[in-house]
């Protein structure tokens, strides 16, 4: 089973505005709400390329019941947890014209100690041996800054291989718990070294110290430029087929989608990079967050290419 935690969802709006201009009224030409947030997102493209997971997440109010029923109509397993408050609404402003995107996001309610606590028990009362859990996205307000160290633990303790898709301390402390897989971005690798790594020698270097220090695969994505892949005795370079870009908005997670699915179905580690890239390019090529059908990534698959490093 794949398990997906979202502990700061949102219903993602998308609006399309040509020529969007500040201090100006602007008008809406196109409009699409998705359920969101980074483990959602892992669980929407999951479903699309074919294999099932359990959508986690704090959903409250009526924003948070909206995106139980649309993960439901889309047939998946949704595990809420009653949200102290209003689930949050992210505006996604897209300009065809001038190509830019523009994310404006709301503050989540807060989420106590006590909560997160039982949420975390309940999970890992449910794991069993070889399950896969996937902590990804922001933090809710009240969380701990260690939190997905602590959730990582008690996870991998309880027999899961856990996925880690986090940013600056969130991604920093739960890389103490040495998950079984970590994905950050060029950026946010930088981040956690503390310096700009300025090319794919230095990328490759700090991901192989990440897994010297005991994490399984680290999978480092570097936007149009494709991902590193590294894990004990080998890196992988992969280069991601040039595509229409409709939204990049979701593309970091179906790439951890991809790799999710891949694991689960014992790919190798080729199998699991052409995968990943083609998922992250179909998606790529999609409005808002919706995700892309397994069709079109298969399309892309033999559009991707390898480099052994």
């Amino acid at each position: 089973m794949i398990y997906t935690v979202t502990l700061n969802p949102a219903l993602d709006k998308t609006v399309t505005i040509p020529r969007f201009a500040l201090d100006s009224v602007n008008r809406i030409s196109e409009l699409r709400e998705d359920p969101g947030g980074k483990g959602i997102n892992v669980s929407k493209v999951i479903a699309k390329l074919g294999g099932t997971s359990r959508a986690i997440a704090l959903l409250g109010g009526a924003v948070g019941e909206k995106i139980e029923l649309a993960l439901e109509g889309m047939g998946i397993d949704v595990w809420a947890f009653e949200a102290n408050g209003e689930t949050r609404t992210n505006t996604k402003v897209v300009d065809p014209v001038l190509d830019t995107h523009t994310d404006i996001n709301e503050p989540g309610p807060e989420a106590t100690l006590a909560l997160l606590d039982g949420m975390l028990a309940s999970l890992a009362d449910a794991i069993q041996e070889g399950d896969i859990v996937v902590l990804s996205g922001s933090l809710p307000k009240g969380a701990p800054v260690a939190t997905y160290e602590t959730w990582c633990r008690t996870c991998s303790g309880a027999g899961a291989k856990v996925f880690l898709d986090a940013d600056g301390d969130a991604l920093s402390h739960g890389l103490k718990a040495l998950p079984y897989l970590a994905k950050p971005n060029d950026a946010e690798l930088s981040r956690i070294c503390g310096r700009e790594l300025k090319d794919v020698t230095e990328i490759a270097s700090e991901a192989r110290a990440i897994v010297e220090r005991g994490v399984s695969r680290v999978v480092v994505s570097m936007g149009g430029a494709g991902a590193l892949f590294a894990e004990s005795g080998r890196t992988l370079l992969a280069h991601s087929p040039k595509v229409p870009v409709g939204s990049t908005v979701g593309a970091g997670d179906s790439v951890v989608a991809a790799l999710a699915f891949a694991e689960e179905r014992g790919m190798t580690l080729e199998e699991t990079a052409r995968l990943s890239m083609a998922t992250g390019a179909a998606n790529v090529m999609q409005s808002g967050t919706q995700a892309a059908e397994r069709e079109l990534v298969d399309s892309l698959l033999d559009k991707v290419s390898l480099e052994e490093l």
